[in-house]
């Protein structure tokens, strides 16, 4: 039976599809480097850009649906034959599946030459094919457990529909986006729940014994469901005033539980390692964002809701992402599990974007200050990666 160096090796196209993380993190990093320097301009009127969808809806999907798709094929696509047993997905298919995915990007930014219709279809071709790459190899690989990670795949498609649609019907998103922020969060407290306890677990064993993550267990279970029922009734909020009060009770319960789930995984013994210790720093963003947006919507505290938000967003997605990417990459590529100077730059800069974010939704009188220069640590942090981590994905396994 062939295996996945001799599947990678007999490869002879670029080393970029020779595994699933290395186009979608590249290229996805780059994307992400390019939302602030975008729609800042094009927001002021400043640049056009051939988008049927205003500056700040672009900002929005490009994120939650450019993004946060490419990263979650790369952590997938490299991930699953490990679950499943089964061979990655390398060579012409891979390069299918990221056509797709640039295929959706170009019809978002000239949407103003294409019906909207044409523009929803070519941008859910790549979450559709995605979603069924990583069926087949859940189902081939008898691996049911992660059915669950396949079903965050397929809401998170749906609320692209959904955003599409309301895009089309009312010229901005009703819920559409909240799904897809409460959708991805899900994954992160589902994946996040899953890499974090075990990476610290194998770097405690190793570098500092004693006290160890707990396992998943009952009160990790209870929490997740606290957390999925929470956002359901976040996102469902916009649509029936009923729910403002009892979704703020279910986010405030959810932060706390998922606050103690993170306080059991043994964080404070990681410092030693950034490349451990930030995700314990990245997942922290999740509670933070059920604290504030439970707290806004109870107090009716725009700038709570909007800084819980960004807590997702920036800090939750921004953060994780990059620390999964950093990780990942490092070591498919034969490096070091280790974070030099530069990547701990990196990460430097994606909290500090995230937290000035944050206050930013505080402190409207320096708002524009703010903004600036949460956008710019945003774009450092992300082209770093690109520049720094680049050269690792375009070219062989070191080694190999």
């Amino acid at each position: 039976m062939i295996s996945t160096m001799e599947l990678q090796r007999a490869w002879r196209g670029p080393v970029l599809f020779s595994y699933g993380f290395r186009p979608f993190f590249l290229c996805g990093s780059i994307l992400a480097a390019l939302l602030v320097p975008l729609w800042v301009p094009w927001y002021f009127g400043l640049i056009t850009v051939p988008s049927a969808l205003p500056p700040v809806a672009w900002h929005a999907h490009e994120l939650l649906f450019g993004y946060v798709p490419a990263i979650v094929a790369g952590f997938l696509l490299t991930a699953v034959p490990n679950w499943t047993g089964r061979l990655p997905v390398v060579g012409w298919p891979l390069v299918g599946l990221f056509g797709l995915w640039l295929t959706g990007r170009l019809a978002v930014a000239v949407s103003l030459l294409l019906d909207p219709l044409s523009v929803a279809i070519f941008s859910l071709l790549f979450p559709t094919a995605l979603a069924g790459v990583i069926a087949r190899e859940i189902v081939a690989g008898g691996n049911w457990r992660n059915l669950k990670v396949l079903g965050g795949i397929v809401m998170l498609t749906l609320a692209q529909a959904l955003f599409h649609y309301e895009i089309w019907r009312h010229g901005h998103a009703v819920s559409g986006d909240r799904l897809a922020i409460g959708v991805t969060v899900m994954l992160i407290m589902i994946v996040g729940g899953r890499i974090v306890p075990s990476f610290t677990t194998n770097w405690l064993k190793r570098e500092n014994p004693g006290r160890q993550p707990e396992p998943f267990g009952r009160f990790d279970v209870i929490a997740m469901a606290t957390g999925g029922v929470a956002l359901a009734a976040w996102a469902a909020a916009p649509l029936h005033a009923g729910l403002i009060a009892p979704a703020g009770l279910l986010l405030l319960a959810a932060g706390a539980l998922q606050a103690v789930r993170l306080l059991r995984w043994a964080g404070d013994r990681t410092l030693a390692e950034p490349l451990v210790t930030v995700l314990h720093v990245a997942f922290a963003f999740v509670p933070v964002g059920y604290l504030l947006t439970g707290y806004g919507l109870l107090a009716d505290s725009a700038a709570a809701r909007s800084a819980g938000v960004h807590a997702w967003t920036a800090g939750a997605i921004g953060l994780m992402t990059l620390a999964v990417m950093t990780r990942a990459s490092r070591g498919h590529s034969g490096r070091a599990l280790t974070a030099p100077p530069s990547t701990i730059l990196i990460y430097l800069a994606a909290f500090l974007a995230a937290v000035l974010r944050m206050a930013a939704s505080f402190a409207p009188e320096h708002m524009t200050v703010l903004l600036a220069a949460a956008g710019g640590a945003w774009t450092l942090a992300f082209l770093g990666f690109a520049a720094g981590y680049g050269p690792m994905l375009v070219r062989a396994r070191a080694g190999a």
